[in-house]
């Protein structure tokens, strides 16, 4: 199971970590680059689609064809777990060392990118989120909040569609 765990949590850890460098080079690059969320996020759910596959290779190979759906949930929240922190640390250290000045440039990004009746309170929470990410501790948070849930959801679904008697 470990291995398991830690080959599809790697795998989605790193398609995910190649996604959002990818977002944030388009950001850097292109000054008009105006993102999808829709699109954001309907591309991380597809990543952690591979949850599913994970749980069912534990069903197949290692269980006899049979898995409850409580070690269904199990293995694919701890792939979750493992895809979030490659995440998670790869992207601190992307941050770190090579985008510093990120929360200044995202803060552009989206108060150049707001309704213009929304500018204000966009400002106002950029400088919030400017502030939030002088604190590594925060980033990290921040960083989990941005995926983790994400792959809990596709997590509990892999487990109600894996699940074998």
């Amino acid at each position: 199971m470990k291995k398991i765990i830690l080959i599809f949590g790697s795998i989605i850890g790193i398609m995910l970590i190649a996604n959002a460098i990818i977002s944030i080079s388009m950001v850097y690059s292109n000054p008009d680059y105006k993102g999808n969320d829709v699109i954001g996020y309907a591309t991380i759910v597809l990543m952690f689609s591979l949850i599913y596959f994970g749980v069912r290779n534990y069903r197949e190979n290692h269980l006899d064809g049979s898995i409850s759906f409580l070690k269904a949930l199990k293995t694919g929240a701890l792939i979750c777990f493992v895809a979030s922190t490659v995440y998670v640390i790869i992207g601190m250290i992307y941050y770190y060392c090579f985008v510093p000045d990120l929360p200044e440039v995202f803060s552009e990004y989206m108060i150049r990118n707001a309704a213009p009746e929304n500018v204000e309170t966009v400002t106002t929470q950029m400088e919030s989120f400017k502030e939030m990410y002088k604190n590594p501790f925060f980033v990290v948070l921040i960083s989990y909040f941005e995926v983790l849930p994400i792959g809990m959801v596709v997590a509990l679904i892999s487990a109600f569609i894996a699940k074998k008697k």
